[in-house]
């Protein structure tokens, strides 16, 4: 539960109206050193204040909070553009605030976004990732997470992974490739899971089974997807085609068909996702499914204002990527997947 004005009262040893004084910039006359030992406790024991309790929120600052793990990540700042886009084109302005991966500083910053009264909070890739943990850091701040470790909740802007790794499958599928092998990521990356579910159905639906043998563990880094490929080029019938979860992997995995005398795409195709810049200079250059970082910026900048005007949850939203087609499984374009009846439906 958050902290409440009380408690840091109660440790402060004060009064419920000194530490709000104290915490609210009065201009009533309070002791420094008391001050300041409200001020710490109510840092040390994560304390935000309840804006609409305090009745400041009939005006609003239109002004949004946008918390982000690293905006320098190449895909953390595409989103952060396109959030930044999108407001400015309602009337709002934003304040960035960069984490670094640390959810002491993430809590840090929510507070004092809410001292400084933003109507809302969009976080980038949040440390915390359960929706009550949002709500308590948020305490009661009306708020949007971009997502892509855990399953996308209320109020969550995630990626349709499911439908990024269809187009992948039913692309090599469509250029005549039967046996394709998938390099996934981390388990327990909601996203990988979900590829590795479009995989697998992208297959079946076409009366083409799997084999485990074909299915192979990532990390997300570059070696892992060289290691994954060479257990597959190991294997008595090699596929002739590979999707890699991230474009890293699938990296590892053109160097290691490489290393064995093998032609990409000749002898096996390879696909990877995320679309990184590399993709479109190394050699071959990589097809891949581009992950949409400006539309989930842009996407949940319109959630948040949605909740602004409703102030009510608002379900899941997925937004759905597209493939580029380049060397690496031959042909050159954009592919967009036209979506079988059968197959699982949603996102943007």
């Amino acid at each position: 539960m958050p902290t409440t004005l009380e408690e840091i009262a109660r440790a402060a040893g004060v009064s419920a109206s000194t530490a709000s004084r104290a915490l609210h910039n009065s201009e009533y006359p309070i002791r420094d050193l008391t001050r300041q030992r409200i001020m710490q406790l109510a840092k040390d024991m994560g304390y935000s204040p309840n804006l609409t309790a305090r009745g400041l929120r009939g005006k609003n600052t239109n002004v949004i909070g946008i918390v982000a793990e690293n905006v320098s990540d190449p895909f953390s700042s595409k989103i952060v553009r396109g959030i930044i886009d999108q407001l400015k084109s309602t009337g709002f302005t934003s304040i960035i605030v960069n984490t670094d991966y640390d959810p002491l500083a993430e809590k840090e910053a929510v507070i004092n976004l809410i001292g400084n009264r933003t109507d809302g909070i969009i976080f980038v890739n949040a440390s915390v990732y359960s929706d009550q943990d949002l709500r308590n850091i948020a305490n009661n701040q009306p708020y949007v997470s971009i997502a892509r470790i855990q399953p996308p909740g209320e109020n969550t802007i995630g990626l349709d992974d499911y439908y990024g790794a269809q187009l992948a499958v039913n692309h090599l599928l469509k250029l005549g490739r039967r046996r394709i092998a998938y390099i996934s990521g981390p388990e327990f990356w909601w996203s990988s899971r979900e590829r590795l579910a479009g995989y697998l159905d992208a297959l079946k639906l076409r009366n083409y089974s799997a084999s485990s043998d074909y299915i192979k563990q990532g990390d997300w880094e570059a070696n892992s997807g060289r290691i994954a490929a060479q257990e597959l080029l190991a294997l008595p019938e090699l596929p002739d085609a590979i999707f890699a979860a991230n474009d890293l992997m699938a990296l590892g995995a053109i160097y290691a068909i490489q290393d064995a005398g093998l032609d990409v795409p000749r002898d096996i195709a390879v696909v990877g996702h995320d679309d990184r810049e590399f993709a479109q200079v190394v050699r071959p250059a990589l097809s891949t499914v581009r992950l949409p970082c400006y539309e989930l910026g842009q996407a949940a900048a319109q959630m948040i204002l949605m909740r602004l005007r409703t102030d009510e949850p608002v379900p899941a939203l997925l937004v759905r990527g597209e493939l580029i087609i380049r060397d690496s499984c031959g042909g050159v374009g954009l592919y967009q997947l036209q979506v079988d009846p059968k197959l699982r439906s949603g996102g943007m």
